[in-house]
């Protein structure tokens, strides 16, 4: 993978560069210090992931990640902010970024929050978690579950371990089908849900209360 940190401190970027780059998934670390250098150089360079501040100036975090989110779908974007706001953190999650981590989490989760996000789209921690449900404890008027669309028993099944972050591997091998077969079902979930990837299916899912995590 090749991997972009954005973050206005130097000693931090070039700290998490340095430790990304010993990640058996890394092939490339590139950096920037602001969410403008960021999109430029994404403009200019193939990145698969993008370790993103959020507090920085010239082009805040979240100003950047609505622009790669339009611009760049292809990318994944993981934040990684001092901030742990559980209504900031479900703003970003709605706005498409793959996961959340505060600052003071270990290399260990930074490298499994990569490897989830690589091979799942997502990744959600505890805080992540609270703040999707958060969200949806302030949000009295949510539409029950079966109402909107309509989940065949199986897309249903299939959706709850999507979000229990199994991959299309191991959600064939528990339910004994091809791993095609259960990408057909994701592939039509995403047509149902409107959505684009397995971070909009976790926020459908929980908004919808299909599943709870």
């Amino acid at each position: 993978m090749k991997i972009l940190v954005v973050d206005d401190h130097p000693l931090f970027r070039k700290g998490v560069a340095m430790l990304v780059d010993t990640f058996s998934i890394t092939e490339k670390v590139f950096e920037a210090s602001n969410g403008q250098e960021a999109i430029d150089l994404l403009r200019q360079q193939a990145v698969d992931i993008v370790l993103l501040d959020l507090d920085m100036p010239v082009m805040t975090g979240k100003e950047a990640a609505k622009v790669i989110v339009n611009d760049f779908p292809e990318v994944s974007i993981i934040m990684v902010s001092m901030n742990d706001s559980l209504e900031i953190i479900s703003e970003m999650i709605e706005i498409g970024v793959h996961s959340y981590l505060v600052k003071g989490s270990s290399p260990e989760e930074l490298e499994k929050a990569i490897n989830y996000v690589v091979n799942n789209d997502f990744y959600y921690n505890q805080l992540v978690s609270k703040a999707l449900h958060k969200r949806i404890k302030d949000r009295p008027t949510v539409t029950p579950s079966g109402r909107s669309i309509k989940l065949t028993p199986r897309e249903i099944e299939i959706l709850g371990l999507i979000c229990e972050e199994l991959t299309m591997k191991e959600i064939g091998e528990q339910l004994f089908l091809s791993e095609q077969t259960i990408h057909t079902h994701r592939k039509n979930l995403m047509k149902k849900a409107k959505v684009s990837n397995a971070v909009g299916l976790v926020k459908y899912a929980i908004r919808e209360q299909v599943v709870y995590l």
